[in-house]
């Protein structure tokens, strides 16, 4: 029976055999549910959608992207938080700007992957220790790009931001209201150029402008 701090769990992957096995070991890791497994495609929403109508819609998704992948989903589609598994760096920086909230190695235990599965789940950013050293290594030029540079109080904000906090809580957290913690995080979206406030955290982090 459903616990309900259980985190539901939809796992995708092109190698059936690999999905399989994810689904086994995540089975055995207390607070997890595996309501499914597919491979990558129109049929991967499908059955998010379906998840959603039996009352299993997945909190994350653990999306295998094998050895050497021929693309990276552009944006996950319509999923909730998707932890990649990557082979080297190059395909966790494309996951990351894909959408990904999270990149672990795909020899990661399962473990680690329930970790972060959770971790996501609640609108937090994970990266494993050795790809972040290489991906989020401060960019000098990039920096540049900046619109211009942000405020101290938009890093403030920047920071609770990457700690996946939302307005009003970010506004309690610093003593400021509702609607101005909302008019930073706006401004932090523009001067990085960024789709949203998952993608700002990202590239703010691969700028070296926080330490996720």
């Amino acid at each position: 029976m459903e616990g309900a701090g259980e985190t539901r769990v939809l796992i995708v992957g092109e190698d059936p055999l690999a999905r399989g096995g994810l689904a086994v070991l995540l089975a055995g890791e207390a607070g997890l549910l595996v309501v499914g497994q597919t491979a990558p495609g129109p049929q991967t929403a499908a059955l998010s959608a379906m998840s959603e109508m039996t009352g299993l819609q997945p909190d994350a998704v653990v999306w295998d992207l094998g050895v050497s992948p021929r693309t990276v989903p552009d944006g996950f589609g319509s999923l909730p938080a998707v932890v990649a598994l990557v082979a080297d760096e190059e395909v966790a920086a494309a996951a990351l700007d894909a959408g990904a909230r999270g990149v672990l190695p795909r020899e990661a235990g399962p473990a680690r992957i329930a970790a972060a599965l959770r971790a996501v789940a609640r609108g937090l950013v994970v990266l494993d220790d050795d790809l972040a050293a290489a991906l989020l290594r401060p960019r000098p030029p990039a920096v540049s790009a900046l619109v211009e540079p942000l405020t101290s109080r938009e890093l403030e904000v920047l920071q609770r931001l990457s700690e996946g906090l939302s307005n009003k809580e970010i506004g309690a957290r610093l003593g400021i209201s509702e609607s101005t913690a909302k008019f930073h995080v706006n401004s932090i979206v523009g001067k990085l150029g960024a789709n949203g406030r998952t993608d700002a955290v990202v590239r703010a982090a691969r700028l070296g402008l926080l330490l996720l």
